[in-house]
């Protein structure tokens, strides 16, 4: 192992530094394999230490093929309420209107961790992504720190992974068209997720600007749409995974039967799914208190919501797969607290001894 310079850490890793001074007596700065281009950083004094994990090393952790089951159990603990033992707010929302953008603050407690994501969400980011998220993740026993997280990848996938769930209870068994609206993050994990465990005949991608959606579709071996409905229409799953502040998915475009994914259209004010489609579907959520709350897609429409999707795990309400069914999904906190508890056990494991 090498020891490396100070300069190597990025500005959320300097920050940190900064913070955490005063309490620590001594920095260590690992390198792991440099075969792997990949660094690691520690803080710790004799009490704790603090994991900064990257990008790179939770993409190397994180499958779907392991997430998606703890995605599940997620979903019936929270549902279950108090006896799940999730303790979650509904998330705070700060607005930052000068430049069109917003920050959630997304705190948990849940199975011996309690972790906090700030993710912030610029629609008009041109030169950086839309998204920009970190986790804090803390020992629920005592309150030591344990990890800072770089937040994308885990925010990316675990959405796909919780819409993956639904889908498997809400679309039928012999699915074969996926359509994707959006060219964005979320489009692309969503298609990585849902291929991996539906074998679909085709997958149709539209996107705002048709080269965006050329561009991904030609990435993802895809077909590329120029028009919404051209995607949509025929489709047994549809994802709807836009910045749109106003429908872009019509209900005469969705045929009976079809199951929705919509994970855009996150405030309260917000819209990508045709009203009429929500007041003729069978609606299902993540959580029904937040639902209420923020989902313009809910509001607006006045529609009916039957349940959430941890009610289906947990066997107390039904999955009306030969329905229309939509889940809106507007993410839970909770989902972020086991995904960066499994990515920090597995760094634990795989990279330093930490005190977990």
């Amino acid at each position: 192992m090498k020891y490396n310079r100070l300069f190597h850490l990025n500005t959320v890793q300097l920050l940190v530094l900064y913070f955490f001074f005063i309490d620590f007596f001594f920095i260590i700065v690992i390198q792991s394999d440099v075969n792997q281009s990949q660094t690691l950083y520690f803080l710790r004094n004799k009490m704790q230490a603090v994991a900064v994990i990257s990008e790179e090393t939770v993409k190397r952790f994180l499958t779907y093929s392991e997430l998606i089951p703890i995605i599940s159990s997620a979903f019936g603990q929270f549902s279950r309420g108090q006896d799940g033992g999730v303790v979650q707010p509904v998330r705070m929302m700060v607005p930052v209107q000068k430049h069109n953008g917003m920050c959630y603050v997304m705190p948990c407690l849940y199975d011996g961790y309690f972790s906090t994501k700030i993710v912030t969400f610029f629609k008009d980011n041109v030169d950086l992504p839309s998204h920009n998220a970190y986790i804090s993740l803390f020992d629920g026993t005592n309150g030591a720190m344990r990890a800072l997280i770089a937040g994308e990848t885990i925010t990316a996938k675990r959405t796909a992974a919780m819409s993956a769930v639904a889908t498997k209870f809400l679309a039928r068994s012999n699915s074969k068209i996926l359509a994707i609206l959006g060219t964005g993050t979320q489009a692309r994990s969503h298609f990585l997720c849902l291929t991996s465990i539906f074998s679909f005949e085709e997958v149709r991608i539209w996107g705002r600007t048709f080269s965006k959606a050329e561009a991904l579709a030609k990435e993802l071996s895809c077909k590329p749409c120029e028009s919404a409905e051209e995607a949509v229409r025929g489709a047994d799953i549809i994802v709807t995974a836009t910045s749109s502040s106003t429908p872009v998915l019509k209900y005469e475009w969705v045929k009976p039967g079809a199951h929705v994914n919509g994970v855009g259209a996150c405030r309260s004010t917000w819209q990508e799914l045709d009203p009429e489609l929500m007041r003729n579907a069978t609606v299902y959520a993540d959580s029904m208190e937040a639902i209420v709350k923020e989902s313009g897609d809910v509001i607006l429409s006045k529609c009916d919501v039957y349940a959430e999707i941890g009610d289906l795990v947990n066997g107390t309400k039904e999955a009306r797969a030969t329905q229309t069914t939509v889940f809106k999904s507007l993410g839970l906190a909770v989902m972020d607290t086991v995904t960066s508890t499994f990515v920090y056990k597995k760094y634990c494991e795989n990279e330093l001894k930490c005190d977990k």
